[in-house]
């Protein structure tokens, strides 16, 4: 399985344009750590690219995952991933063992946070975002408040990365992007105005 595969299986499933930058979103960290990490890029990317595929078909938990992890198998994708997305739901009989599984889990929840604090600074972009910015947000329940914070410190914790280090990483790694999430606001790449 490979991102092109993957890219159908989201075409076919998401029509919701925000859904899709945030699969995108967990891929980009899923891309970035597998790198750092020096794991099989594909199935990180895939694993990231999929997580959320059935979200419009199966909006309550525990159907997502679980009504959708057939309809991934009957498309090819290897168990691996299909049991990887299958354990960021912390569903019971699906707890997170492998890399892979607590990669997903860790990139997952955090990017809603960073999009969040991205879209609310003047810039309105990644570029110019810090862990900082976020830290400070964090703090102030009322922003975000449908981000579950105790789930992004458990994802970093299971994934062994300290929470702003994580969250720095995914920021890099959101930035790559930047344009095709809509987060690069009035700034070029480097940080100068547009």
């Amino acid at each position: 399985m490979n991102r092109t595969d993957a890219l159908a299986i989201v075409k076919e499933f998401v029509k919701n344009l925000n859904l899709v930058n945030h699969m995108l979103a967990v891929e980009s960290g899923m891309t970035y750590y597998a790198m750092e990490l020096s794991q099989d890029l594909d199935t990180w990317q895939v694993t990231g690219l999929l997580h959320d595929f059935d979200w419009e078909i199966h909006p309550n938990l525990p159907d997502h995952p679980l009504k959708g992890a057939p309809l991934l198998r009957e498309k090819g994708v290897p168990e691996e991933i299909v049991r990887a997305i299958l354990s960021h739901s912390d569903l019971e009989e699906y707890p997170r063992q492998s890399l892979l599984e607590k990669g997903l889990f860790a990139c997952d929840e955090i990017t809603g946070m960073i999009t969040a604090v991205a879209l609310v600074r003047p810039s309105r972009s990644l570029y110019d975002l810090e862990a900082s910015s976020v830290k400070k947000k964090w703090k102030d329940r009322a922003f975000a408040a449908g981000a579950n914070r105790e789930e992004m410190e458990l994802g970093a914790g299971e994934f062994g990365v300290e929470l702003w280090k994580h969250t720095e990483n995914m920021i890099l790694a959101m930035r790559v992007i930047a344009p095709e999430l809509g987060l690069s606001g009035n700034l070029n790449p480097d940080g100068t105005p547009i």
